[in-house]
């Protein structure tokens, strides 16, 4: 099995900054790529960013967070700055997996922290 657990959500004030972080564990041959989505109240899960651990290419569509990948611990991070009320969200960890070397890998997800952003 594969666990991702995320840590680091909370409440912060707009205009704050808070940090994520998720650790991946279990049975994994290699982690081809891991981010962040994130769950608005009422709405569908988007993409926060992405990064894929061969080479440096990445996604993100804030440019106010910085995520970042240390690939010897199975660790994503997300720094988020200037943090806004329509930030408040379940931020869910994602990592693309693969368990042997077959080639063949999977999505795996955590199960998500809150961050509220509020005065």
């Amino acid at each position: 099995q594969v666990h991702l657990v995320e840590s680091g959500g909370g409440l912060v004030q707009p205009g704050g900054s808070l940090g994520l972080s998720c650790t991946a564990s279990g049975s994994i041959f290699s982690i081809n790529a891991m981010g962040w989505y994130r769950q608005r109240p009422g709405t569908r899960r988007e993409l926060v960013a992405r990064q894929f651990t061969a080479g440096t290419y990445g996604d993100s569509t804030e440019s106010r967070f910085t995520i970042s990948v240390d690939s010897a611990k199975n660790t994503v991070y997300l720094q988020m700055n200037n943090l806004r009320p329509e930030d408040t969200a379940v931020y869910f960890c994602w990592a693309d997996i693969a368990r042997t070397n077959s080639g063949y890998s999977l999505d795996y997800w955590g199960l998500g922290t809150q961050v509220t952003v509020s005065s």
